[in-house]
């Protein structure tokens, strides 16, 4: 890797009076390059600072000033709880919170991110140095933080610029959290450190994407799933390049109406906090419904059987999926166990993903280990595989599945939709007879529950923990 971490920073490419936009509001990467210069004078020296990451071009300052002034940041969703802000301060080492917040039990001294004013040229921080602290989800226990160093970010945007063909001569449009990896690394840095123009929506509306006349758009499932369901907004998008869904699996009749609405076959990807963007489709080579392509620029994945042996590539087997290579972490800050705990032999990190690979290396994940393999009268089943079925039903909108303990079975296998069927026996019934009839026997649910509603996370991941039968 060559420094700079972000050359469109430095005169690298043409510059535009709008090359970045946050909800409206724009700047050039020279008044971008300024502001950001000016608001690090205010952390220089910081062990770590956090920010209230709002959906603003003063958040993208704040990011853009701690990479400048080569301060560890920690990024904080803005809807966070009080117990979620002070577990992630304290942890992080935070000195400084960098511009306004709007929580009342942070006590922590700010600095203003400003717009202009004196600043020093940004140094040529050590590649290794950490740049982002990303905490994860805490499905188990309290958030982990993530140390992604200015290398690995680094080589991931170039890996995906290679995979997607992204040049400055793109425009990128997306609305996506600036607090996780595909809102902020990819989705922020990634046109920064490609020079291509950034017109971030605020929020992601299919009428915002509409207007955006992008060449690139980003969105996760619930996006593209709301963007189809408003035909003449979706019809806009076929004058782009280069439509990529991620973060979730996108649903294999989202993808089709979507490539019918605007021409093109969305490109799906695969990655996790710990690891970035690791596994793609590309812009030159073929795109599957339910598959993530393959391993980028400078990763490897392998497939590990429950013995430990590899795993069959034959699209068909499931195995445990591990990645390394160039984009990894660093580690989890404050938990030397837990990262110990995530590598095996020779630099594996265990993703704690199921997956299966096909001959030409092609993956398909096929959920959480921990909430997607269902163990049921002998048979390991995919929950991915029974949420496409119950998705290929006419009226079903959303749907999850899940394995709940059964004296009998071990786990029997129950369906969560949304759907447009009354609630009771009657339709359980229908769709349960309607996966039998698309799948082998043993893969049916036992029952499905219609619901108004499936709880999901900022990034539309279903919360399956939270699904409880009536």
């Amino acid at each position: 890797m060559t420094e700079p971490l972000l050359p469109s920073l430095r005169g690298g490419f043409a510059d535009h009076d709008d090359a970045i936009s946050v909800a409206g509001d724009s700047m050039s990467w020279a008044q971008l390059a300024e502001a950001a210069a000016a608001t690090a004078q205010g952390i220089a020296g910081a062990r770590a600072v956090a920010v209230q990451a709002n959906p603003t071009l003063d958040t993208v300052i704040a990011i853009i000033a701690a990479l400048h002034a080569g301060v560890p940041i920690a990024p904080i969703p803005p809807d966070s709880g009080p117990m979620e802000q002070r577990h992630v301060i304290t942890d992080c080492g935070a000195e400084l919170m960098l511009g306004t917040h709007s929580w009342d039990d942070v006590t922590l001294p700010t600095t203003p991110v400003v717009r202009s004013g004196p600043g020093s040229t940004a140094a040529d921080h050590d590649p290794d140095a950490t740049g982002l602290i990303m905490y994860t989800s805490g499905t188990t226990g309290a958030p982990k933080g993530a140390l992604l160093s200015r290398r690995a970010i680094a080589h991931d945007l170039d890996g995906l610029a290679d995979a997607w063909g992204w040049t400055p001569d793109d425009t990128l449009c997306h609305g996506l959290p600036l607090f996780h990896v595909h809102g902020l690394v990819l989705g922020t840095l990634g046109a920064l450190r490609v020079g291509s123009r950034l017109v971030h929506t605020g929020k992601p509306t299919p009428e915002a994407y509409a207007r955006s006349a992008a060449t690139m758009y980003f969105g996760v499932p619930t996006v593209w799933g709301r963007l189809v369901a408003e035909p003449d907004a979706a019809r806009t998008l076929a004058t782009a390049r280069l439509l990529v869904s991620g973060s979730a699996a996108l649903p294999p009749p989202v993808f089709e109406e979507l490539a019918g609405l605007t021409g093109h076959r969305p490109v799906e990807r695969y990655g996790m906090t710990e690891t970035l963007i690791t596994i793609s489709a590309r812009h030159d080579g073929e795109r599957r419904p339910g598959w993530v392509g393959v391993p980028i620029h400078g990763v490897e994945s392998r497939l590990v059987a429950d013995d430990g042996s590899p795993a069959a590539h034959d699209g068909e087997t499931v195995g445990s999926l591990h990645i390394r290579g160039l984009t990894m972490f660093d580690g989890y800050l404050n938990r030397p166990d837990a990262t110990t705990a995530s590598f095996v032999d020779d630099g594996w990190f265990v993703t704690g993903d199921a997956a299966s690979i096909d001959a030409g290396g092609f993956h398909r994940i096929v959920g959480r280990q921990s909430t997607d393999i269902i163990k049921t009268g002998g048979f390991k089943v995919g929950a991915g595989e029974v949420e496409t079925a119950l998705l290929a039903h006419p009226a079903v909108r959303e749907a999850a599945v899940i394995g709940v303990a059964d004296d009998d079975l071990g786990q029997r296998i129950v369906g969560f939709v949304v759907a447009d069927l009354p609630r009771g026996a009657g339709s359980s019934g229908e769709l349960v007879n309607f996966v039998a009839s698309q799948l082998s026997v043993h893969k049916r649910p036992r029952i499905v529950h219609v619901v108004d509603e499936l709880p999901r996370n900022a990034m539309g991941k279903v919360q399956k923990t939270r699904l409880v039968e009536p």
